[in-house]
C-alpha cells in the first residue's frame, strides 16, 4: 500500500485591515470647525462689524479648504453674522442702536422671569464660584482677553441661574440672547478700552434666590440688566461714533426701569 503524503501550504498572510474614511464626515467636522472660529472672531469683533471678508483672505488666514471655507460662511451668512455682497464676498453685520435695544428688551422679560423661577431651586455654592470669577480681572492681559474672560464667566453665571428655572426654552432662548450681547460688549467695552463692572447685584441676587426670595429675585435681575443696558449703550454709542462700525444713530427710546 503506497502511503499518501499531504502537504498543507501555509495560510497566505492576512491582509493589513483597511480603515475606511468618511469623507463627507470629515469635511463636515471642518466646515463646523471653521464656522466655530469664524463666529467667535465675529463675536469677539476680532473680525469688527463692518469688515469685508473674501475667501481667498479666511483661507490663508486660518489654513482651510476653499470649500470648508465656503460652507462655513453659507452657515455664518444664514446665522446672520454676515451678509452677501455681489462681487465683493461678505461683510460682517454692523452693530446698530437697535441691536442693543432689541436684545436688551427681551433680556429684561426673560431674565427676571428665570429668577423668580429658580429661586428656592439653585446651587449656592456653584453661583458663587461663577460670581468670583465674573470679579476675577488680570490686569496683565489685554483688554479683549480681559472682556472676553468677563462676559464667559458672567454668562455662565446667568444661565446657571436660567437651567434652574426648569424652563427649557427660556434656557435656549436666553443663550442666544447672551452669544449676542457678546459682540455688543466687545465692540462698546473693547473699543473704549474698559471692562465691564457689575458692582453688587450678582451677590444680592444670589442671597434671595437662595432664600427662596422669588419676588425680590426678579425685581434684582430687572435691575441688573436695565443698569447693565445702559452701561452697554453709553459704550456702544461712544465706539460707533469713533470706529462708524454701526448705522447711523438714531434717538435713543429709554426701556422700562
Amino acid at each position: 500500500m503506497n502511503d499518501r503524503v499531504v502537504v498543507i501550504e501555509p495560510a497566505p498572510p492576512a491582509s493589513p485591515a483597511v480603515t475606511l474614511v468618511d469623507a463627507s464626515s470629515e469635511a463636515t467636522l471642518l466646515s463646523e470647525q471653521a464656522c466655530t472660529t469664524i463666529r467667535q472672531q465675529i463675536l469677539s469683533c476680532a473680525l469688527p462689524p463692518g469688515s469685508v471678508l473674501t475667501e481667498a483672505g479666511l483661507t490663508v488666514r486660518y489654513g482651510i479648504g476653499k470649500a470648508t471655507c465656503r460652507v462655513a460662511l453659507q452657515r455664518l451668512a444664514q446665522e446672520g453674522f454676515i451678509r452677501v455682497v455681489p462681487r465683493q464676498g461678505y461683510v460682517v453685520t454692523p452693530i446698530t442702536l437697535k441691536d442693543v435695544e432689541e436684545v436688551f428688551a427681551i433680556r429684561m422679560q426673560l431674565e427676571p422671569l428665570s429668577a423668580r423661577l429658580a429661586a428656592g431651586n439653585v446651587d449656592a455654592e456653584a453661583l458663587n464660584r461663577l460670581e468670583r470669577a465674573c470679579r476675577n480681572d488680570d490686569k496683565t492681559l489685554g483688554i479683549t482677553s480681559r472682556i472676553g474672560n468677563f462676559m464667559d464667566a458672567n454668562a455662565a453665571f446667568h444661565m446657571a441661574i436660567a437651567e434652574c428655572s426648569g424652563n427649557g426654552r427660556l434656557v435656549r432662548m436666553l443663550g442666544g440672547l447672551l452669544n449676542e450681547m457678546a459682540r455688543l460688549v466687545a465692540l462698546g467695552f473693547g473699543v473704549q478700552n474698559t471692562k465691564p463692572e457689575i458692582r453688587h447685584d450678582h451677590t444680592a441676587l444670589i442671597d434671595a434666590l437662595v432664600r427662596g426670595d422669588g419676588k425680590r429675585a426678579e425685581h434684582i435681575a430687572l435691575r441688573h440688566v436695565s443698569t447693565f443696558r445702559d452701561m452697554t449703550m453709553e459704550k456702544v454709542i461712544a465706539s460707533l461714533k469713533d470706529t462708524h462700525a454701526g448705522a447711523p444713530i438714531a434717538p435713543l427710546r429709554k426701556g422700562p426701569r
